[in-house]
């Protein structure tokens, strides 16, 4: 697995396309934060934090990750290169967390560079550390949960089909649905006692809880499910493909 694991880490940084996602957040992130003036620009706050951050980068996340999951097992099956994955010596559940940590680190260098982010802030405050540093660190790390789950929808999505084309609009459907989606829907009011199930099934209720700076197990097992969850099924896809 370790071996796989650091083949798909080459592979994305040995091409342009792992370039192109950490470019892309990044300045993506810094021009809504720092140049343009909307409702995301730091300086325009008049406080020390970074929510604004927190409700931008998930956003540009939910289009970002299924663009680069989506060749993941799509291109495995159709060029066939899945089949010479089957003839080695290793299980389907590492071929699917190889793949998975490789999607999952790549989400995390892209948000090493943020961390400027966090410093700018915390000088440009006043008094300088007037920040709150307890919230930031804990939503950095569910933002970091919220990219993960993203990672785990877009490898599924992948592994449902051959056509790279399908696999991203699917996983940008999901990532959609799950994140906002389910959310939405729930404060239609339209489904009776069903509404608050529904949001707390949706990715940014629990999100959102953790931008308070509150981390609680309920949080961390629902993230843990939903990766879970979609990893699971890819590994059924996985073993039903083999056979």
């Amino acid at each position: 697995m370790g071996a796989l694991y650091l083949k798909e880490i080459r592979s994305f940084l040995s091409s342009i396309i792992g370039y192109i996602f950490m470019l892309i957040f990044v300045i993506t992130c810094w021009l809504f934060l720092w140049v343009i003036n909307d409702n995301f620009n730091l300086l325009d706050g008049g406080v020390a934090d970074l929510l604004p951050f927190f409700n931008l980068a998930p956003l540009i996340l939910l289009i970002l990750i299924p663009a680069i999951t989506m060749r993941s097992f799509a291109d495995e099956r159709k060029t066939g290169t899945i089949e010479l994955l089957y003839t080695r010596p290793i299980s389907d559940f590492s071929i699917l967390m190889a793949k998975y940590l490789a999607g999952v680190t790549l989400v995390v260098i892209a948000l090493l560079p943020t961390l400027t982010f966090y410093v700018s802030m915390h000088y440009l405050g006043d008094p300088v550390g007037v920040m709150d540093d307890g919230a930031a660190i804990t939503s950095f790390l569910g933002l970091l949960l919220l990219g993960a789950s993203f990672v785990a929808i877009g490898i599924f999505s992948s592994a449902i089909t051959s056509n790279q084309i399908v696999a991203f609009i699917l996983a940008l459907f999901l990532c959609w649905f799950f994140f906002s989606g389910l959310s939405m829907l729930g404060s239609y009011a339209t489904f009776a006692g069903f509404d608050s199930i529904i949001r707390y099934a949706s990715i940014d209720y629990h999100y959102a809880s953790i931008k308070k700076g509150v981390l609680i197990l309920s949080d961390l097992v629902y993230f843990i499910s939903v990766i879970v969850f979609f990893l699971f099924a890819s590994h059924n896809i996985l073993t039903a493909i083999r056979k």
